[in-house]
């Protein structure tokens, strides 16, 4: 027989398997609460959808934000989503009144960023861990707040309501509107030096900086891109709602809340855009279920933080965040009660 020289031979094909994405729970997620709104409520199939995306937009820009904040790494989160959106209502009504709508818009971004500032002062030049930073901005922001409302005359431009109503073959302007931002954000994170700095500091910032990538520049970039969205969807709201004190109260934890469940890491380095609307979605129809069978907000606010809970634990599993971090529990214990004559033995720390 004839000896084949198997270098000479092409390389097998690679398999291509299917990839799971992560938005993938979480759509499956959309579609049951949807076919179970279906099955207890008469009416059209497409109505609950229908009003889902006159709501999810706001809470798609805000999760966006969020998005970028906690894709930064362990530790950064953004407590002060919610009072900006209730101080930037007021801003773009009071500013709008004089200015007109596209200015007083401009003025809610502004007053935003503004907010985002303090707490990037916080964070950067202060140390202040992020939780507390931005809890602390939340606390100026709410006094700001008070001092608008009292003065707060009037409501939102005509103009600007409208176009926050309208709705194109049934489908709303503002949803078409955000959907093209959040393909924006996608085309940022993946071809951008900005969007790349990101996802680099979320993986590693000590290998980030040693890249040359300037972390804090990026960090403060991130921080203050949430706080605008946050005055943008403040401005919408005025004109979709009305402004009031506590009209952004509930999304913080949302916009927390979507962000995980449309899988992003909580523990930093894999932003998913798409998963801002996967998610932003389901929580609006889950809402709109628990009310159809008369849960309070309360009750609500316990189911959402255990769904969240829920999804770090499976993603934990899934990438192996979890068993990294039980590793370095058990090394540290190791190396506590271990003595010089009898030194530990140090595990590899995967992650």
């Amino acid at each position: 027989m004839t000896a084949v020289d198997t270098r000479t031979l092409p390389a097998a094909p690679a398999e291509r398997r299917f990839s799971w994405p992560a938005w993938g729970w979480s759509l499956i997620g959309v579609l049951g609460v949807w076919a179970v709104i279906i099955a207890v409520r008469p009416g059209s199939p497409f109505d609950p959808i229908t009003q889902a995306l006159s709501l999810a937009p706001f809470l798609v820009l805000v999760a966006l934000g969020q998005m970028l904040v906690i894709t930064l790494g362990p530790g950064n989160i953004d407590v002060s989503v919610g009072t900006v959106i209730s101080m930037t209502s007021y801003v773009s009504v009071a500013v709008g009144a004089t200015h007109g709508p596209v200015i007083g818009l401009l003025a809610a971004v502004a007053a935003g960023a503004l907010a985002g500032a303090v707490s990037v002062a916080a964070i950067l030049v202060l140390r202040v861990p992020p939780i507390i930073a931005t809890l602390a901005t939340s606390l100026i922001v709410t006094s700001a707040t008070l001092l608008l409302a009292d003065a707060a005359r009037g409501g939102a431009d005509p103009a600007l309501r409208a176009f926050v109503n309208a709705k194109v073959v049934g489908i709303p302007v503002i949803a078409i509107i955000v959907a093209a931002v959040t393909v924006l954000a996608w085309f940022v994170l993946r071809h951008t030096q900005l969007g790349l700095s990101i996802i680099a500091v979320g993986q590693s910032a000590r290998a980030a900086e040693r890249a040359g990538i300037k972390v804090a520049l990026v960090t403060a970039t991130a921080y203050l891109i949430s706080a605008g969205f946050a005055g943008l969807v403040g401005g919408l709201l005025a004109a979709y709602i009305s402004p009031s004190t506590v009209l952004g109260t509930s999304y913080m934890l949302d916009s927390i809340a979507v962000v995980v469940i449309g899988g992003t890491l909580i523990s930093g380095g894999r932003p998913v855009p798409a998963g801002a609307w996967t998610g932003a979605l389901f929580f609006v129809l889950l809402s709109g279920l628990l009310n159809l069978v008369g849960w309070s907000v309360g009750a609500q606010n316990v189911l959402k933080g255990v769904l969240v809970v829920l999804v770090v634990i499976v993603a934990s599993a899934a990438t192996g965040t979890g068993r990294s971090s039980i590793h370095r529990l058990r090394d540290s214990m190791r190396t506590r009660t271990s003595t010089p004559s009898t030194p530990s033995q140090k595990e590899p720390i995967h992650g």
